[in-house]
């Protein structure tokens, strides 16, 4: 352990020696979607502002919801292509913890950007801040980034603008990492995995240049950690989620599943292939298919949702019963 005064107290050997703050605005949420700008704050070891970087990124394709991000084909139509920027961004991410405000969800775009130039990303972990915030047991009303700015009293000038929304994680995640370092948490740091597999996709018109690489998406090549908690039984309505349930999923998605399995994962649900006895809940968009999970689902007395309900539901799982 090092000596801190920042913390008051021993700084964990442990931690990471460096962090990037990412932050990427896209075209979407699908699997075929495109990053439109991307920012990236590197700290050293305690959470300190070394330099920032921002870029816009032609997406290749319409802009998608301009009034969430700003940006027009316009403004798009003269920027880099995300391959014209890969090196540049490899060189600020190199060796650094990528932290993120759910950062499964910026992770999975920017592997997917890489895969498409045909490199790979210098990222062997990341760190989520909601993940964070929740292992620090932290008075939020909700997970939003506009929650724990107010925590910590920073003020965010321009919401979804990539170089603001990184610049407000930076500031908030700073006092986060040395709370943890003060109290003794151990960072929740995650493996990211490389995505190694093409396969067709349809795609939405271009802006501007046509990509030389091909269209289609990435999907990841890997195989879950199984989850650490006990089964802590079925669903109950109006009830929250609990770390350890069993969760299916069955039919299309409005977010791709893999990021929808990757949330479930995060935060410490159990996503299971099949429907069994065991399982917790079914989540469905069409309950009334003959799907053999929905089948399975009525056969057990299954609880099924729908997505959205499951998106809400996943904002506040309940911790584990202590062992």
């Amino acid at each position: 352990m090092l000596e801190d005064r920042t913390t008051r107290g021993p700084w964990p050997t442990a931690y990471p020696p460096g962090y990037a703050v990412v932050d990427v605005e896209t075209t979407g949420l699908a699997r075929d979607d495109r990053i439109v700008s991307a920012a990236v704050y590197r700290l050293d070891a305690r959470g300190e502002v070394e330099d920032h970087w921002y870029t816009l990124v032609n997406p290749e394709r319409d802009p998608g919801p301009v009034w969430i991000h700003g940006l027009t084909s316009d403004v798009l139509e003269g920027a880099p292509l995300f391959a014209e920027i890969a090196a540049e961004l490899s060189a600020r991410l190199e060796g650094r913890v990528l932290v993120a405000h759910n950062a499964v969800f910026d992770w999975s775009m920017l592997a997917r950007e890489y895969a498409r130039a045909q490199r790979q990303a210098p990222v062997r972990q990341r760190l989520c801040t909601i993940a964070l915030s929740k292992e620090l047991a932290l008075p939020l009303p909700n997970h939003k980034l506009e929650s724990l700015a107010a925590h910590f009293g920073v003020v965010q000038r321009q919401a979804h603008h990539a170089l603001d929304d990184a610049r407000v994680l930076a500031e908030a995640f700073r006092p986060s990492l040395r709370a943890a370092a003060r109290e003794g948490v151990r960072l929740p740091l995650l493996e990211c995995r490389p995505l190694t597999e093409w396969s067709d996709a349809p795609v939405r018109p271009t802006i501007g240049r046509q990509s030389s690489y091909g269209q289609g998406s990435w999907r990841p090549s890997r195989k879950r950690p199984p989850c650490p908690y006990p089964n802590p039984g079925r669903y109950e309505v109006d009830k929250p989620l609990k770390q350890g349930m069993r969760v299916a999923f069955s039919g299309d998605t409005s977010i791709e599943r893999e990021l929808l399995e990757d949330r479930a994962t995060e935060a410490g649900l159990h996503v299971a292939s099949s429907v069994s006895r065991l399982t917790s809940l079914l989540v469905t968009n069409d309950p009334g298919s003959g799907t053999s999970k929905t089948a399975k689902a009525r056969q057990f007395g299954t609880p099924v949702i729908d997505e959205a309900a499951f998106g809400q539901l996943l904002r506040d799982v309940a911790p584990a019963d202590p062992s």
